[in-house]
């Protein structure tokens, strides 16, 4: 049986949701212009072109999608085998790839997303990626690159601290992290928009998992970590932009555990 304090918690949130379910004093509404879908690079900054392309063109990936649905588990157990540049692009790709923009601030990309807004920003620790020096990097949807972020020598033990002792987290070969920018979603939807920023980190997180089967990788999606140093350790101010999702990606060592 529920209990009587968890049904009035219940009660309480969808009677608060239901009264922010007004859109007429949004951003939009009130014609103000959308944010834009891709964060500033700085124009000192380095970057990395990645193979392949926004439409991918490529012969990365062509396992059946009901064999990647199959063998589709959660891995927290990785080789030391390095990921390769390409392997790592088709990733980037598949979860948060851009096909074509629709308007100002809204486009289509690889996977859905309310409104088309996409409020999220994908950062990448990286350990052992074939011709990439490690550190802390970001897509770039729309360039289909990387702009390095920042060296960052104690990274494995930084990552491992700040996802509450998970070792696996520090020690793969790359860990995605997607970071929401709320204004992109707020701007259509309001108070509303956490809802929709949730039920997209799904979409994006799924899409990996499916993608890593393809290249006979793993993954694990953890939301179990220290917000503020996981925002910290990106760079990010935790309210104008903060860290939702963490999924640390890895060749295959074994069988993973759910």
């Amino acid at each position: 049986m529920i209990d009587d304090r968890l049904r009035a918690h219940r009660l309480f949130l969808t009677d608060h949701l239901r009264k922010q379910t007004d859109f007429s004093r949004t951003d939009q509404n009130r014609g103000l212009p959308p944010p834009p879908v891709q964060k500033p690079i700085p124009p000192d900054a380095r970057r990395v072109e990645l193979p392949g392309s926004s439409q991918w063109p490529d012969s990365i990936g062509q396992t059946p999608l009901v064999d990647a649905i199959a063998r589709r588990e959660s891995r927290r157990r990785f080789s030391e085998s390095e990921l390769a540049l390409a392997e790592l692009s088709f990733l980037l790709w598949a979860s948060q790839g851009m096909r074509r923009m629709l308007g100002r601030g809204t486009a289509l990309r690889t996977v859905p997303s309310a409104g088309a807004r996409h409020s999220f920003e994908t950062y990448l620790f990286i350990r052992t990626v074939t011709n990439l020096a490690p550190g802390l990097y970001r897509y770039l949807p729309l360039e289909h690159e990387l702009v390095h972020v920042r060296d960052m020598p104690d990274m494995e033990a930084a990552l491992t601290h700040a996802a509450y002792g998970q070792k696996f987290v520090g020690r793969s070969a790359v860990t995605f992290v997607w970071a929401c920018v709320p204004e992109r979603m707020e701007w259509r939807y309001g108070l509303t928009a956490h809802r929709v920023i949730l039920l997209d980190a799904g979409h994006v997180c799924q899409n990996l998992y499916l993608a890593c089967e393809a290249v006979d990788a793993g993954t694990c999606a953890v939301a179990a970590y220290d917000q503020s140093e996981v925002d910290k350790l990106l760079g990010v101010d935790g309210v104008e932009e903060f860290a939702v999702y963490l999924a640390p990606v890895g060749k295959k060592s074994g069988r993973g555990e759910e």
